[in-house]
């Protein structure tokens, strides 16, 4: 009997199963320096301790993006190691902020499971929880992963698509923000004058810059989460698959338009939550992202003057500047669209 895991197929998974997920991960500022010198965010609040404390945090919070990919790479060896693409996101809150310092777990419960037509892959929903070392939760959110199935004539495990929130109620947000002194909170050292009162519902921001993906660095990224999907290193079977090349992880997109966001949304100093994201096309080494953000809606938080809710739309986009806000054309996104991502940010007031 071997003593090496093969990962799961759909086959294996069970409404109701839950899945606690090897291995605990202690977040060093090694790992918060590998991720800047990856991505290159520039948010201020994330940067810098001074910053941080001038406004009410202990410290610099570890960047909640990072956060949600240690957690996601948790998952992977139990739920997405045979997957074929992660598919998309729901209802993710990140509930308190992460300092170096602080051990991360996760686990996953499968919501849901869904054969597919041509009986080959399923797939599978889970909703996973990541904690810190005092139990404290930090993050929950859903997603759903297309995976192979091991044996095509097997009969699928389950049968049922969850309802799942299309947005999330702006007054529950902000748990993981603490109180914002006005005072301390330098515009010019954040990089922009930009408070949440000027930006308008429906604007339309073209955030100008573009990166393009090396080989190397999204591995690197990869592994720093702990991600062991075989698709994002193994070329010598990828060359056999569909796409003949290492795909990058969809997450790794999401972590470049979030830097890129950076000029226009330089305030945006907290992701507080994701409504729903979808990958819309794969992404190779060699391709360059640019994004583009729409102000979907704005909000007030429930006694909180400090700070406001903006829901807000990124598109990324493959060698494909954006200053025409490339998205839709009737049902059919535009084929440079790599990643839709609905969420929200919280802003000074």
């Amino acid at each position: 009997m071997s003593k090496t895991s093969p990962g799961n197929c759909f086959e294996d998974f069970r409404i109701g199963q839950v899945i606690r997920h090897a291995t605990p991960r202690t977040v060093t500022t090694g790992d918060v320096a590998l991720y800047g010198g990856l991505f290159g965010p520039r948010f201020a609040v994330q940067s810098s301790d001074e910053f941080a404390k001038a406004i009410g945090y202990p410290r610099a919070p570890v960047d909640d993006l990072l956060v949600f990919h240690i957690i996601f790479g948790k998952t992977v060896p139990d739920v997405s190691l045979n997957a074929v693409a992660n598919l998309g996101y729901a209802g993710c809150y990140f509930r308190q902020p992460v300092f170096p310092g602080d051990t991360l777990t996760a686990r996953s419960e499968v919501i849901g499971l869904k054969e597919n037509s041509s009986r080959k892959t399923g797939i599978v929903y889970v909703r996973t929880t990541g904690y810190k070392q005092d139990h404290t939760l930090v993050l929950e959110y859903v997603r759903w992963v297309m995976v192979r199935k091991r044996n095509e004539s097997a009969p699928p495990p389950g049968d049922h698509v969850p309802r799942l929130p299309t947005v999330l109620d702006p007054k529950v947000l902000g748990e993981a923000c603490p109180r914002i002194d006005h005072v301390g909170y330098d515009l010019m050292l954040a990089g922009s004058d930009y408070r949440y009162d000027a930006y308008q519902i429906g604007e339309r921001i073209d955030h100008v810059d573009g990166i393009t993906v090396e080989e190397a660095e999204h591995m690197i990224a990869t592994r720093l989460y702990q991600n062991t999907a075989r698709i994002h290193f193994d070329l010598f079977s990828a060359k056999q698959g569909r796409f003949g090349h290492r795909l990058i992880y969809g997450g790794h997109v999401i972590s470049l338009a979030r830097s890129l966001s950076f000029n226009g949304l330089a305030n945006a100093f907290h992701v507080a939550a994701i409504n729903g994201g979808r990958h819309v096309a794969p992404l190779f080494a060699g391709k360059t992202v640019f994004a583009w953000s729409e102000v979907l809606a704005k909000s007030a938080l429930p006694g909180r003057e400090d700070v406001g809710a903006v829901r807000l739309r990124t598109v990324a986009t493959a060698d494909r500047p954006c200053a025409d806000f490339p998205y839709k054309s009737g049902d059919d996104y535009d084929p440079a669209v790599l990643l839709d991502l609905d969420y929200w940010v919280l802003m000074p007031r």
